[in-house]
This record gives structure tokens, sequence and C-alpha cells, in this order.
């Protein structure tokens, strides 16, 4: 049976700042009582405010940022427990679960990558590129193609730009960058020979997306993996509510469905299926 990370634990957290971040979004700073180690990109918390604003149930974020003994969020407003979270103040007190789930997998510096990020769903490739250069992989074979409907909903991209490494903007009505999504610019990249045929995926996004991009990835015969963003109600494992259907030729295939918060929240296409 999978069971949470051995690193994983329960601790109050202060809110340092809240900061509005594209049209609907906050950055959310965060200082643990414990001070936590360097972890890797996609790894995630579960975050809910210590009073009654919150729902009980906490909710589901991506690492961001982690800088010193800070840990940082990017936020997309949509619900109670969302809005709870962005209307706190400096000094609040939260409640932190984590760090839970499995990260990206080790970047090996021999192929170039591309990260395809869309909308709130760019948040784990901030660390994730870091970590790709921390492994060798050079700044010019690395490629974060960041999609979303129109330029508001591009969060934090100049902050993205200045990690060194290319960072194209694809978005559905033009606004800015590319017009069009995110495969649609790696489509457009790799005719132009920007980006080799074989780099390595890694995509984070909307359902639609990911299921797109597992398509795509099948059809181009690459290896590709997506870091899921199911609903959680606890985030360690026990209350099932984050199914995600296995491929029986797999490395899960064993059990019909695998458990994203815990033997996820990143996936190889080759060990889950989404259409």
């Amino acid at each position: 049976m999978p069971a949470p990370p051995d690193d994983a634990r329960s601790q109050r957290c202060e809110l340092i700042a809240v900061e509005r971040c594209g049209a609907d979004g906050v950055r959310i700073v965060v200082r643990p009582e414990e001070r936590l180690p360097r972890l890797r990109g996609a790894r995630f918390f579960m975050l809910r405010r210590e009073d009654d604003l919150s729902p009980r149930i906490p909710r589901p974020f991506s690492l961001y940022r982690q800088e010193g003994d800070t840990l940082e969020f990017l936020v997309k407003v949509m619900g109670r427990g969302t809005r709870a979270l962005a209307a706190s103040r400096p000094g609040d007190a939260l409640r932190l679960v984590g760090p839970l789930g499995n990260g990206w997998p080790d970047f090996e510096p021999d192929r170039a990558i591309v990260m395809l990020a869309g909308g709130i769903g760019s948040a784990p490739f901030f660390v994730g590129v870091k970590d790709a250069l921390v492994a060798g992989v050079l700044a010019a074979d690395v490629t974060l193609i960041y999609g979303a409907a129109s330029a508001g909903y591009l969060y934090d991209f100049e902050r993205f730009e200045e990690l060194g490494v290319r960072v194209l903007a694809a978005t559905d009505d033009g606004s800015r960058g590319f017009h069009g999504n995110v495969l649609q610019c790696l489509a457009a990249e790799q005719e132009a020979g920007r980006i080799p045929d074989d780099a390595r995926l890694y995509a984070c996004g909307p359902g639609p997306m990911l299921r797109a991009v597992e398509r795509h990835a099948r059809a181009a015969h690459v290896e590709a993996w997506v870091s899921l963003e199911e609903l959680m109600g606890c985030g360690v494992g026990i209350c099932n509510g984050c199914p995600v259907p296995t491929r029986p030729d797999g490395p899960l295939g064993s059990w019909g469905n695998a458990k994203c918060c815990v033997e996820g929240p990143v996936f190889s296409v080759d060990a889950v299926t989404l259409v």
C-alpha cells in the first residue's frame, strides 16, 4: 500500500506575504516553524488557514519557489478555500502539511527537455528548471512553453524568464507570444529546427491539455511526464479521492488505479492514462 513520504509533516506556518499575480492569482509566501531542506520540483503541500474562514479540508498546492526558510505558492483564486488564503494577512497562522507526493524524475543532461505549462500549471516548473540546470542540463537545451487563454493568465511570466532558459509564451487569443496552444507552439518550434523531435516532455496544466500531451507523446514516441492537478481530500492516500487510471502494460498496471497524492502527482505517460 503506497504511503506518504517519510519527510511529510503537519506544522503551523506564518504568512509572510500575499501578492496579486496575474488576472486572478496571488503569490503566497509562508515561513514554516521547521525549516525544510531543498525540495524537488512538483512536490506539493496541503494548505489552509487555522480559523473558520477556510474549509476544514485543506487545498493542495505545488511548491512554486523555495528561498531560505520560506516557501512560495502560486494560487488561482477560485473558491472558498483559495479566497480565504488570498484574504490572509502577514502574520496570520496557516496549517501546512507536506512535503507530499513525488516530484519530477531526475533530469538527465543527454537530451533536450521541453516543459509545457498551462496557466497555474506553471507552478512546479520554477523549481523544475533549477533542478534541470543543477543536474547538468544546458540552459540552451531547456525550453519552457507557457500557455494560457490570454496574457493575464501567464502568472509571473517575467520571473520565469529570469531563470536563463528559453521561455516562450503561447496564448489562445494571441495577446502574447505564439497565437495558439502549447502543443501547436511546440510543433512550430520543432518544424523550425529550434527544438529536436526527441526532446523529453514535462507537462502540467488543465486536463484537456494533459490529455493532448499524452496523445502527442504516444504518437511521436517520445518520453513524457505529467504532473496532475487532481482534487484531493487528504493528500496522504487515505481518502482515495484522487484515483488515476493506470495502463495495464505499464509499471503500475498491477492495480487499476494509482493514487495521485502518494504515487504522483508526477506520472510517466507509460504508467497512467488520461484519455
